[in-house]
């Protein structure tokens, strides 16, 4: 196991947990954005406002794109399984 074999790996994960939190992350950004936009063109700036929305977007967000998570981490799963097995 060499330097860019190790390398590879830490690419590979953080690849990974990138992809992952992508969809989320996103979504509760926009949904923030355009609460917030909502908030100050009717003058309401109450905080606690914007935490339902997001919520719930990270929710439903979550629970479509569950099936496209499972399946990147089963493959990413897999390659270290067999960057393990070829390696020893």
């Amino acid at each position: 196991m060499d330097e860019s074999f190790v390398v590879m790996i830490g690419y590979q994960t953080l690849r990974t947990a990138m992809l992952l939190a992508a969809p989320m992350l996103l979504a509760g950004m926009a949904v923030g954005v355009l609460v917030s936009i909502i908030q100050v063109a009717t003058s309401i700036q109450d905080i606690t406002i914007t935490f339902i929305p997001k919520i719930l977007a990270v929710f439903f967000v979550l629970l479509f794109s569950l099936h496209w998570m499972l399946n990147v981490l089963l493959a990413f799963t897999r390659m270290i399984f067999d960057l393990v097995i070829s390696t020893s």
